[in-house]
């Protein structure tokens, strides 16, 4: 039986003749973002409707409204890339919009997305060294110039994974591990108000019971307080418990706050303590001088996690952490069955300066090559180019600061912090809850909402390198229109 009859193989004219066609719909989508909404939302019931008539057009099977397992007879792919056009991609928020200012944008460059495409299409398996040489190679490459940037030492080490939520979890691991050991209920954990829902999520993940995630007040800055840390270390040393892990923000999600860390470290190492720095949203901000003097003493943190696919501008998904003494991440996840005796490697005095399998450091051992993309996109663009467009987001905020104060209608409630600000609009929570949503509705922009001290509060983030002003002020300016018209 041929392969190319009744196999899988297409020829290499129409591999190509498909990929074009692809990169032409994605660079025409790129190019006309202006013109599309920043969000388009459906019903559950409104997508179940339009996913029973594409599987109708298909000829697929449905049960209950939901797709079935496919026809058996093959499809022309033009065709069903415009059903997917019609019908699918444009219900969702366009994250890398120019007006998208909600929860956390995302704005992929170009090289970083043929980076994607690449890896996919090359398909290396990068859980060990003997089967990605190459690949793991250029990973160390990557982590290595993250390692300059915080300004750790030698000895760190650390991998790229799927997020920061991910990576968190891997850092708790690592942390519980080092210092707890084996016998842990009696540990306890302390986070900011301001803390990321992954490290509280992660926590319930290893078994912590609520009563063994202190929760620590934060100032009128939201950061963290050293003092109350202190105090609620004491009073759980003097109930029995062993205090092992302190997390701090490196730009907290709600309000891009960083945590007085030079105080936390030097607090950690008396009561040691495992600090963790969650970074994953301000963390790249480093390369800039306002981010890296807002983020002085995060290469002091036992832990960092960063992520690329935010202030890096890589497609999703892109995370990372770097540990310190790299040798803990190893020594927490490390497991050699013998299915994979062939894979062990060597272990040097410094953990990157020998064969690496990073299945040995994290959850995967089946792992993508999420490194090509964003090594792709530093060299091509240069650190320069990339730490002017973080530097604009910032000025952006800053400036969106200064618009708000000067408002007759609107209020700052958080200034400008790593590109976040927070403000609120008259008539109450009920009329800024409609403003969220009639932003959305326009498809002018959109932007999010979170809570500043209890109240409801509309956020703006600026972290795409699309934003300009006159996009700033296009949605500002539609949030102060009065809610009834």
């Amino acid at each position: 039986m041929s392969k190319g009859t009744e196999g899988l193989e297409l020829s290499a004219a129409t591999m190509r003749a498909m990929g074009y066609g692809v990169v032409d719909r994605l660079v025409d989508r790129i190019v006309g973002l202006d013109e599309q909404p920043a969000w388009r939302g459906a019903t559950r019931e409104e997508m179940r409707s339009r996913l029973d008539g594409l599987g109708q057009e298909l000829g697929v099977p449905l049960e209950d409204g939901l797709v079935g397992a496919g026809g058996d007879s093959p499809e022309g792919f033009e065709a069903l890339l415009d059903l997917l056009a019609e019908q699918v991609t444009p219900y969702r928020g366009n994250v890398d919009h120019p007006r998208f200012f909600a929860f956390v944008p995302s704005c992929p460059t170009w090289p970083g997305i043929l980076g994607e495409l690449m890896a996919a299409g090359l398909n290396a398996f990068q859980g060990t060294w003997l089967e990605s040489a190459g690949p793991s190679a250029l990973e160390l490459e990557v982590l290595g110039w993250f390692r300059a940037w915080l300004e750790y030492p030698p000895e760190s080490a650390g991998l790229l994974m799927s997020g920061g939520s991910a990576a968190n979890l891997t850092a708790l691991v690592t942390a519980r591990e080092d210092r707890l050991g084996a016998d842990w209920r009696d540990g306890v954990i302390y986070a900011s108000e301001e803390t990321h829902s992954s490290v509280f999520r992660a926590a319930r993940i290893l078994g912590f019971h609520a009563d063994r995630i202190r929760t620590v007040p934060h100032d009128r800055g939201f950061r963290l307080r050293p003092a109350a840390l202190a105090e609620a270390v004491a009073e759980d040393r003097s109930r029995g418990l062993r205090p092992f892990l302190v997390v701090a923000n490196g730009g907290a999600t709600s309000t891009g706050a960083v945590d007085p860390l030079p105080a936390l470290t030097e607090l950690a190492r008396e009561e040691n303590l495992w600090l963790h720095v969650d970074a994953a949203y301000g963390g790249f901000a480093i390369l800039t001088d306002r981010g890296r003097t807002a983020l002085t003493g995060i290469g002091d943190a036992d832990s960092v996690t960063l992520d690329p696919h935010k202030w890096l501008y890589q497609p999703f998904e892109a995370g990372c952490l770097m540990v310190r003494d790299g040798r803990k991440l190893e020594d927490a996840f490390h497991i050699l069955p013998d299915y994979l005796q062939d894979t062990e490697v060597s272990r040097g005095s410094v953990p990157d300066d020998t064969e690496v399998n990073f299945a040995d450091r994290g959850l995967q051992l089946t792992r993508s090559w999420r490194a090509l993309k964003v090594w792709l996109t530093v060299r091509y663009w240069g650190i320069a180019r990339i730490r002017a467009a973080i530097d604009r987001c910032i000025d952006l905020a800053e400036r969106a600061e200064a618009r708000i104060r000067e408002s007759d209608t609107l209020e700052l409630l958080t200034p400008a912090a790593l590109g976040i600000v927070c403000f609120k609009g008259p008539g109450g929570e009920e009329a800024d809850v409609r403003r969220v949503q009639r932003l959305s509705d326009s498809g002018v922009g959109m932007i999010s909402s979170t809570r500043v001290r209890g109240e409801y509060a509309l956020r703006l983030c600026i972290l795409g390198h699309r934003s300009g002003w006159e996009d700033v002020v296009a949605v500002i300016e539609r949030l102060e229109r009065p809610i009834d018209r």
